[in-house]
């Protein structure tokens, strides 16, 4: 089953997570947008639309913007076929006035049921979207709610470079399209323990 890592803002570096697995899973694509400093949500859209149709059947795994721009694929092309997401430290384009102007064009955050089967993980010290907000949308989204604790932005710079724990949750997502998980809490790997694991 191919999978699609779709960064946010400015792209994933090598040491992100999304660029670790893109490197370890063979049958990982990443999702190049034409300009990573230009958000626009109409052209972030189409090149994603692009790739699911090109890649039917796959697996979403979004961070930060790239996580809401999943949101606004299954608002607007609900026919696409998908297997599941995983959107991780979702953005709230909502949540404060950001100096990128392209960042207003993911305005308002979509607020309906994802058509297919979709894990969030959020932090407790995310500063892009407050947890409680994002336990919200996960309910909004009818998507299986993750409590990765004290993690910032779910990143390189809070320490999070392989993320064992989120491949985990990948899995669970790969093993089943119709995989549906229970709506609760669950504690991931703190990053140092990730370290160890990987």
């Amino acid at each position: 089953m191919s999978i699609l890592i779709i960064p946010g803002l400015h792209g994933s570096e090598p040491r992100h997570w999304q660029s670790q697995w893109q490197s370890s899973l063979e049958d990982a694509e990443r999702v190049e947008q034409v300009n990573w400093g230009a958000p626009d949500l109409e052209t972030w859209l189409d090149v994603l639309v692009a790739h699911v149709r090109r890649r039917p059947g796959a697996i979403l795994v979004g961070h930060s913007l790239g996580a809401t721009l999943i949101a606004h694929l299954s608002a607007q092309y609900p026919g696409l076929d998908v297997a599941g997401a995983l959107v991780v430290a979702p953005a709230d384009p909502e949540r404060r006035r950001s100096r990128v102007p392209g960042i207003a064009s993911f305005r308002p955050l979509p607020q309906i049921p994802l058509n297919f089967p979709a894990i969030l993980v959020a932090s407790r010290t995310d500063p892009f979207m407050a947890q409680d907000r994002a336990r919200i949308i996960a309910n909004l989204w009818e998507a299986a709610f993750v409590d990765a604790g004290d993690a910032g932005h779910i990143n390189a710079a809070s320490g999070y470079g392989s993320w064992p724990a989120g491949l985990r949750l990948l899995d669970q997502l790969r093993r089943s399209r119709s995989a549906m998980l229970p709506n609760a809490p669950m504690r991931l790997v703190s990053p140092a323990s990730a370290a160890i694991s990987s």
